[in-house]
């Protein structure tokens, strides 16, 4: 066993689970296990999701199909009856998210790793896989120097490419690719972005219609400059926006529309809202090199009845004092107006209002990989088995089984990474154990 997160611990559970038959033996390159599962507690530790099964199966996206039967086996309401096992009572939120009643993961992971050693898993910490030997030995790095290890079969439970300061570094995709394994780069998922507070038209959604649209809306302004301005950053990097709704349709009309809430930093976006749609967002900058998303500033009003306040007569009021009496709109979203929008864009009420509720936001760059909360891309499940066997390229030497954040998959927050990575885990295991149930081979 290589990896020392949910995935690689669930899959030390399953094997240790066959009794004295099964020696596992788990290695990580970190001093400790579980060191992004226990910085996923820090926020309550959202385990699971308790949303219908179809529906959950949906926010996997394409490769939900790779998962289906995995999660099946192995779901929220195995995970919670397996946490409650543990001692670790869990229950759910009134958004459907599912935590452990004491909103800590330091309790369940000291537990599960009790659990662990009383089964007879052994650990061997700071060592840090390098690949195999000429042999066919697993080579590891130890501080005692390197290490030799022969095994008649391994999980490999690395992660993905984020947080690489917890273990998540990707530097096993090298080590699988000179030996053939099909591996997607690995790409940032939930992440920020860097925005361009000029868009380049040009770049923009195609059509003339919406090109039309921000040009009236924008204004004639020069090449994109990267960032916030000074002005905008200064003051407002840090602060929510709250109560917004996103809209996005990408090059392929795959569209996405939802109200919530998201960050700007100093350099863009980030946030649960970003986060959500952060996959369409990537991949149309990938293909064309930004990607422009409409912001709705006051999704519980429609066009119309914004238009008719922003023509009420103000007087001698500043249009900062109209907006904030007639709309109840000041602070970093009356910045944005003023940071995006054209001065007689905001001067003229049509123009405005149609600014007030959808917004052009252009991005330009996904965030780097390593301050993401999870990474896309990884092995592909084409070179994969129903239990998660490496068999292409065939006939690798100990059999290699895969799970986790390290295989092509992705999946927004809100339970569903450490659900798959639970699945994944344990499916890993009973591949291994299946394997060796049909053969004169011993684990």
């Amino acid at each position: 066993m290589i990896g020392g997160g949910p995935a690689g611990l669930m899959a030390a559970e399953v094997l240790a689970s066959a009794g004295a038959a099964v020696s596992v033996r788990l290695y990580d390159a970190m001093p400790s296990v579980g060191r992004k599962f226990l910085l996923a507690g820090r926020g309550g530790l959202n385990l699971t999701h308790s949303e219908p099964a179809e529906v959950l199966m949906r926010r996997y996206g394409p490769d939900s199909a790779a998962l289906q039967a995995l999660i099946a086996a192995f779901g929220p309401v195995e995970l919670r009856a397996w946490a409650d096992a543990l001692g670790v009572e869990t229950f759910v939120g009134s958004s459907g998210l599912v935590f452990p009643k004491d909103m800590k993961a330091a309790p369940l992971l000291r537990a599960w790793l009790n659990r662990l050693r009383a089964a007879g898993v052994q650990f061997s910490m700071r060592h840090r896989w390098l690949g195999w030997s000429e042999s066919g030995a697993l080579k590891f790095s130890a501080p005692a120097g390197d290490v030799l290890v022969e095994a008649d079969a391994v999980v490999l439970a690395l992660g993905g490419g984020s947080w690489a300061r917890l273990g998540s570094d990707g530097v096993w995709v090298p080590l699988l690719a000179e030996r053939g394994v099909a591996v997607a780069p690995l790409q940032p998922s939930n992440c920020g972005f860097d925005v361009a507070t000029r868009p380049a038209l040009q770049a923009v959604e195609q059509g003339e219609t919406r090109r039309d649209f921000l040009r009236e809306l924008i204004g004639q302004r020069p090449a994109p400059q990267a960032g916030w301005t000074e002005h905008f950053a200064s003051r407002f990097a840090g602060q929510p926006f709250k109560s917004v709704g996103l809209s996005f349709t990408d090059s392929q009309g795959r569209s996405f529309s939802r109200k919530g809430e998201f960050i700007a930093t100093a350099t863009g976006v980030e946030g649960s809202l970003i986060y959500a749609v952060s996959p369409l967002l990537r991949d149309e900058i990938a293909a064309h090199g930004s990607a422009t998303f409409q912001l709705d500033l006051l999704p519980d009003k429609s066009p119309e009845q914004v238009l008719v306040e922003l023509r009420h007569p103000r007087g001698s009021r500043s249009l900062s004092s109209h907006l904030k009496s007639r709309l109840n709109l000041d602070g970093i979203k009356t910045a944005m107006l003023h940071e995006l929008l054209a001065k007689d864009a905001i001067a003229d009420p049509v123009r405005l209002a149609l600014g007030i509720k959808a917004l052009p936001v252009c991005v330009v760059a996904a965030r780097p990989i390593d301050e993401a909360i999870s990474s896309a891309g990884g092995v592909k499940f084409a070179g994969l088995d129903a239990q998660l066997q490496i068999t292409v390229p065939p006939g690798l030497k100990p059999p290699v089984f895969c799970a986790g954040e390290m295989l092509d998959w992705e999946a927004p927050t809100g339970g569903y990474l450490l659900t798959a990575c639970f699945a994944t885990g344990r499916a890993a295991g009973l591949g291994v154990l299946r394997r060796f149930a049909h053969s004169d081979d011993k684990v």
